[in-house]
């Protein structure tokens, strides 16, 4: 009797052992990797390695068994042909990927969160087709004249797997912020003298470095990252801006100093320095330099655009914050981050939800951007060229409000600002109304 119980002690033991399942399976690819998720029903050791002639990827999971059915995974827009799998060693569970070429692959493990339970990630890694290098050279307009365009890069925050805060009803940060960013995106492309570019255009996740190094390839004047913000409890609510801290910049210098790969890499956008061939002394103080000058022109933009959001949106706080946020630490590039409201406040959820609220957020945003640049162009842009010779012209035009005309509308027209604007023809507020005329000043 003692042996038998002994026995199915045992038994039980290697059920419960090997009862680990893989239960889900989900596919985000990417423009520079491919994600593959699987939902385990508890933490699992796995071991990943690719093979050549033909390609494939091995992933082997010990104590595993599979419940999820991999034929129905979606796999167009990935390297992956085929998803395989077999028993292995009794216990362990064998997954092969048939890959089209060979990637470079990446994998850990995830604990539970909010929306997912255990999970194994693998990153197929497309080395040769990176994004980040196609954006080497990415496509600016220029006017005859050769004057370029301010470039503006927008960043969706989280993407793929990391669906960021959730809101009461369901309603994911990720797919907010996407939207918001490609209609603020179009707004920035209608305008002379600017270009937009997105960090993400679809559902998948980048790392936060890669953000910021996206900006740099696209040599961006202007990094704005768009988030929807959360908090344990409702009833927070308004919209914020961030710019970098200084205890963030302390640290990012010192990252920045210690890397050696950073020493060569040029600084553009705040001034072109350059790290090659310096010494440890001067390469800090040449870093000090630009990172605060990134972190003053982050807090003039960001105040612009506070001030257009305050319009549109109760705002959480009267001032541009700081904080040491790892998409605004780019030494060289004024950096933004946009809360657009609090998704966990369930009115601010459902604003968030619709298309109006967050086109008005975007229109706001634009306003806040085209306004700070319109005070200070950077040089060599169409814009720094219009206002240098727009100066000591004097001369005033006039215009009649359209149907569907706003005043911030009619400032980016025009190339100026809305406050000009009110303060040249004496308005209180930046209401308009059809029929009304405006002066419009030529600087």
């Amino acid at each position: 009797m003692r042996v038998v119980l002994c026995l199915m002690v045992a038994l039980a033991a290697n059920l419960a052992q090997a009862a680990t399942q893989i239960e889900g399976v989900r596919l985000w690819p990417a423009p520079d990797h491919t994600r593959l998720v699987l939902d385990t029903a508890g933490s699992v050791e796995h071991n990943v390695f690719a093979l050549s002639g033909p390609s494939r990827l091995v992933i082997d999971l010990k104590n595993t068994s599979l419940k999820a059915d991999f034929s129905k995974v979606d796999l167009s827009g990935s390297p992956i042909e085929r998803i395989r799998s077999a028993p292995r060693n009794g216990s362990d569970l064998r997954v092969v990927l048939d890959l089209k070429s060979d990637i470079k692959p990446r994998s850990f493990v995830l604990e539970p969160n909010q929306q997912y339970g255990h999970r194994l990630v693998v990153d197929l890694i497309d080395e040769k087709g990176s994004r980040l290098e196609r954006a080497a050279s990415p496509t600016v307009t220029q006017d005859s004249a050769g004057k370029r365009d301010i470039i503006i890069v927008i960043d969706p925050g989280h993407g793929g797997e990391d669906p960021g805060a959730i809101g009461p009803r369901g309603t994911r940060e990720k797919d907010v912020v996407l939207r918001m960013s490609k209609t603020l995106m179009d707004l920035i492309n209608k305008q002379p003298g600017f270009t937009a570019k997105l960090t993400r255009t679809g559902d998948y996740y980048i790392g936060l470095r890669n953000r910021t190094l996206l900006a740099r390839k696209y040599n961006a004047d202007l990094f704005v990252s768009v988030h929807a913000d959360a908090f344990r409890t409702p009833q927070p609510s308004g919209a914020s801006v961030f710019a970098l801290s200084q205890r963030g910049a302390t640290s990012e210098t010192a990252r920045w100093l210690a890397q050696s790969e950073n020493r060569s890499d040029l600084i553009g956008g705040a001034g072109g320095v350059s790290l090659d061939g310096r010494d440890d002394m001067l390469a800090g103080v040449l870093l000090d330099l630009s990172m605060t000058a990134s972190i003053n022109a982050s807090l003039g933009v960001g105040s612009s655009v506070l001030g257009q959001l305050g319009g549109v949106a109760k705002l959480h706080k009267p001032g541009v914050e700081q904080a040491a946020f790892a998409v605004l630490k780019s030494p060289d590039i004024p950096s933004i981050l946009v809360e657009a409201g609090f998704i966990s406040n369930p009115k601010e959820e459902q604003n968030l939800a619709t298309e109006w609220y967050r086109n008005r957020l975007a229109n706001a945003i634009m306003d806040g951007i085209h306004e700070y640049f319109q005070r200070t162009p950077p040089p060599g842009t169409l814009l720094a060229w219009q206002k240098e010779n727009q100066k000591g012209g004097g001369q005033v035009s006039r215009y009649r409000i359209q149907r569907g005309d706003t005043l911030s509308g009619v400032a980016r027209q025009n190339q100026t600002t809305v406050g000009e604007l009110m303060r040249f023809n004496g308005m209180t507020d930046d209401r308009v109304m059809v029929g009304q005329t405006i002066r419009i000043p030529s600087s």
